[in-house]
């Protein structure tokens, strides 16, 4: 049995590697590929009557890692300087207008058609307004420098404003200008703390002269997530913080105590932290949407009376999405198809308290929502490529 599950692993993950390999020529998003090949193997279980444990309680923790391995990816390839001002506030007008809109917009239709109070609501809206960087970054790797660069900024704000908003509205009964001081105090906790552990883990990355020093990294980097999200700080600006000071250190030399970091040996030791955080995140992607694919039920993706909503919210996406990329003065081909549902959607469903939770709100819902959103941004994509080839 344990030699089965070995195996099985190593083919599942090859096949993924090869979606990945291919996915900037077909167009097709590899987390579509990834659910279709968990949902075979879950049906070749049934079919071969081959028993397994639940495996429902792993999919957090896998979601939960690969956000911040995700996230952490992104911020390390991103330029920060004064002549990208421009792109990281157009990105941020784009990740925030979209979600508020859509998220009270749809909040609103729920209170009405469910009946249920305006903050649960909320609540189960959130999820479904959040842009999946981990389904986005990849998907743009084949396109533009400044389209990769926007996307990145764009579905990392979207991923950290999500989940500031949604805690924002769970996590509080009331809402009054003692939480909205709390708030802004998370904010201020996490900022200093984001820093004091920046420069810690950057000159450990520095000093650490042992054969094994970037495991001791991420495994710091994740426990200082987790840490923050005990105490419901938004742990996310820490990960977009220090993967943004690595990645621009050459931008930070003028500062004296930068030198104190070596910043020449410094950057070579982070060219092998992209890379194995890079590799990281697509296991952990992987290993995530194939679990997700295969704990999908057929009635789930097939129900008819979640399948309308989930369209209506779709069209709402794109056209609350489009409005936005005109008022910021930018082109809509193919921004205007980047917007997928994944990884965070999935993680805040799954983060809601039974009690605030709506019926309307389901695992259908949720899993077509991702699926449709996906299979937007790749006829979008292959559209966008085709107009692109008969120009030339």
């Amino acid at each position: 049995m344990t030699s089965a599950i070995i195996i099985t692993l190593c083919v599942l993950l090859l096949i993924a590697y090869l979606f990945d390999l291919t996915s900037s020529k077909t167009k097709i998003p590899s987390v579509i590929l990834l659910l279709l090949l968990g949902f075979i193997v879950r049906k070749l279980t049934d079919l071969l009557d081959i028993p397994l444990p639940d495996l429902s309680p792993v999919l957090p923790v896998l979601g939960t890692v690969g956000l911040i391995l995700i996230v952490l990816e992104g911020s390390l390839e991103l330029e920060f300087n004064a002549t990208k001002m421009p792109l990281i506030r157009r990105s941020f007008a784009v990740a925030l207008f979209p979600m508020l809109a859509l998220a009270f917009g749809l909040a609103w239709v729920l209170q009405q058609v469910g009946g249920g109070s305006f903050k649960d609501s909320l609540t189960n809206a959130i999820p479904l307004c959040v842009i999946s960087s981990a389904i986005a970054i990849p998907s743009v790797k084949s396109l533009g420098q400044h389209t990769k660069e926007f996307v990145i900024y764009e579905s990392s704000l979207s991923d950290i404003l999500g989940v500031l908003l949604f805690n924002f509205v769970a996590l509080n009964e009331f809402f009054d200008l003692h939480t909205v001081g709390d708030f802004f105090i998370q904010l201020l906790v996490i900022a200093a703390v984001s820093f004091i552990a920046t420069i810690g883990l950057a000159l450990l990355l520095s000093r650490i002269d042992h054969h094994i020093k970037f495991a001791p990294i991420i495994l710091l980097v994740i426990l200082i997530y987790a840490i923050s999200k005990v105490y419901h700080l938004p742990g996310l600006i820490f990960i977009l913080l220090f993967g943004l000071f690595l990645g621009n250190l050459d931008e930070l030399n003028h500062i004296k105590w930068i030198q104190k970091l070596n910043p020449v040996a410094l950057n070579r030791e982070v060219h092998k932290f992209r890379e194995i955080t890079t590799e990281a995140a697509f296991l952990i992607r992987a290993l995530f949407f194939l679990l997700f694919g295969y704990l999908i039920e057929t009635a789930e993706l097939l129900n008819t009376q979640t399948l309308i909503w989930a369209i209506g919210i779709v069209v709402a996406i794109f056209l609350l999405r489009a409005i936005q990329l005109r008022l910021s003065r930018l082109q809509l081909k193919p921004l205007l198809f980047i917007a997928p549902r994944g990884l965070i959607t999935i993680l805040l469903f799954l983060s809601i308290s039974p009690s605030g939770s709506i019926p309307l709100v389901n695992r259908s819902l949720v899993i077509q929502v991702v699926i449709l959103s996906a299979l937007v941004m790749m006829m979008g994509l292959m559209t966008t490529q085709s107009g692109a080839k008969q120009k030339e």
